[in-house]
């Protein structure tokens, strides 16, 4: 191919679609991109006429995910021709793999029997160990999804669930077992969100030596989620929010003739004390990320007590505001702002102000009150989202400040509404992953996610996975935290 003479990559081939020659995507050197705008200039020395050659050259094929790509447009497209001329190379190309596949399959096996060969190797502190991390692709912006992606990917529990479901054929006999692609013939009754996100979890932590592609996956998101349409850099944690509340609508639906319900009952270890239910029955989404608040409003005028239960599927907390100009871990001027501080903020007891005026029932009219959370119920999986952007009066501005954060031991217990109840571990939690905001925008900048995975830490930047270490964690400037309960196990020693 052409690709490996032009700059020796072999990752995310796109084949152009008018003269079949192979460079590197979009995602890589953009060689691609580059055939097709020498393509413009008219070549003098060629016999065709200036006209016909101007048109070339603009449409490519990935040939990992089979998704065409417009340069004229700069966009994915679905349409076909009136000849489907589209759909016969996506077939062509599906045959050389289905042929290239069974003659591997042997190499393969040869492979996996030598691990050394079988991972990628990287030093770290002078030993080789292996990675098996797979990334994720950047379609243009996504690299809010991708952090939320990687962080789910490495939340066991979750994402052994989804894993293990069996695989939803969408498609008949004819292509049964090929890989997604969409067409607009297809429609919308098609897409299902929970067969998309299995198959990009079952995708990670595979060894590729490829990042994979999220677009069928993105596609779907685009269909159910028309927010995050288009290419703008979006927010990561109303992504995450949309996604799990998604996948929690539709787990509650028929699945392959068995309801996911009846799956989740089966799994005791979910189902066990789930008692956390968001708009209709149990999933796994709340098996694993719901909790209960208790919100108590008293009023100031007769004393007057309210209380009421809201589920949650995460905790978005203030940085107070006497810590917002501190921007970095070494600055020396004041105290450092600390997690518990803002879990903190978020409990403690505070006046509403004049807007939040509480209708009390027994004076019968607004009153100044106070208002104070409880932690009802703890979940198995703890997300806190810090709040990093603020409206003002014309614009989002970020609040930068630097929030320390333990990896590992955080005490939830001195939060809950009845401690009494909780045994010597069971509100302590482990940090699993963290989302990462870099710049200084909400509609700009970049995302990335650390994650812990069989011990060790990885940092997650699209296509690009490396090992770090947990002094470099503690650094980041964390938007989202993903706590997991840590498992007190009977006869084992205490962490």
């Amino acid at each position: 191919p052409q690709s490996f003479t032009v700059c020796r990559s072999n990752k995310s081939p796109w084949v152009c679609l008018t003269c079949s020659s192979v460079h590197c995507g979009r995602y890589v050197n953009g060689h691609a991109k580059k055939h097709y705008e020498d393509a413009q200039i008219p070549m003098t020395n060629h016999k065709k006429t200036e006209k016909q050659e101007k048109v070339q050259h603009t449409v490519c094929m990935d040939c990992s995910s089979y998704s065409t790509y417009c340069y004229r447009c700069d966009d994915f497209v679905v349409n076909d021709t009136k000849l489907g001329l589209v759909q016969k190379v996506r077939e062509h190309l599906q045959n050389l793999e289905n042929s290239a596949f069974t003659s591997d399959r042997h190499r393969k096996r040869k492979l996996l029997e030598n691990s050394s060969l079988n991972s990628k190797l990287l030093k770290v502190n002078g030993s080789t160990t292996a990675l098996c991390a797979t990334g994720l692709r950047n379609l243009g912006n996504t690299c809010f999804m991708n952090a939320i992606l990687q962080s789910l990917s490495n939340i066991q529990q979750f994402c052994c669930y989804f894993k293990e479901l069996p695989a939803v054929e969408l498609r008949n006999g004819k292509t049964a077992g090929r890989r997604t692609y969409h067409t607009r013939s297809q429609g919308d009754n098609n897409v299902s969100l929970v067969e998309e996100f299995r198959k990009t979890l079952c995708a990670l932590w595979q060894g590729s030596q490829t990042a994979f592609s999220p677009e069928s996956l993105f596609y779907v998101v685009w269909k159910i989620m028309p927010n995050f349409r288009g290419y703008q850099q979006q927010d990561a944690h109303e992504f995450m929010r949309y996604l799990l509340d998604h996948l929690h609508l539709e787990l509650q639906g028929g699945f392959n003739g068995v309801s996911r319900s009846v799956i989740l009952q089966e799994n005791s270890n979910l189902a066990a004390s789930n008692k956390c239910c968001i708009n209709g029955a149990s999933t796994v989404v709340t098996a694993i990320f719901g909790g209960i608040l208790q919100n108590e409003v008293n009023c100031l005028i007769c004393g007057t007590e309210s209380r009421k239960f809201d589920p949650f599927l995460d905790l978005s907390l203030d940085i107070p505001s006497q810590f917002r100009n501190k921007r970095s871990k070494n600055q020396e001027s004041g105290p450092m702002c600390t997690l518990r501080d803002c879990l903190r903020s978020f409990t403690d007891l505070e006046e509403l102000d004049e807007t939040e005026l509480y209708m009390c029932h027994k004076c019968k009219k607004k009153q100044k009150s106070t208002k104070k959370f409880w932690i009802q119920k703890l979940p198995k999986v703890l997300c806190l989202h810090l709040k990093r952007f603020h409206w003002t009066a014309y614009l989002r501005n970020k609040v930068d400040t630097y929030v320390e954060f333990p990896l590992r031991g955080l005490d939830m217990k001195c939060y809950l509404l009845e401690p009494e109840n909780s045994g010597p571990e069971s509100c302590l939690y482990d940090l699993v992953a963290v989302v990462v905001h870099h710049g200084s925008g909400v509609g700009s900048g970049h995302y990335t996610a650390y994650a812990a995975h069989e011990g060790r830490w990885f940092h997650f930047n699209d296509s690009t996975v490396t090992l770090t270490d947990e002094e470099t964690v503690g650094k980041a400037k964390a938007y989202i935290l993903f706590y997991v309960e840590r498992q007190a196990r009977p006869g084992a020693d205490k962490l």
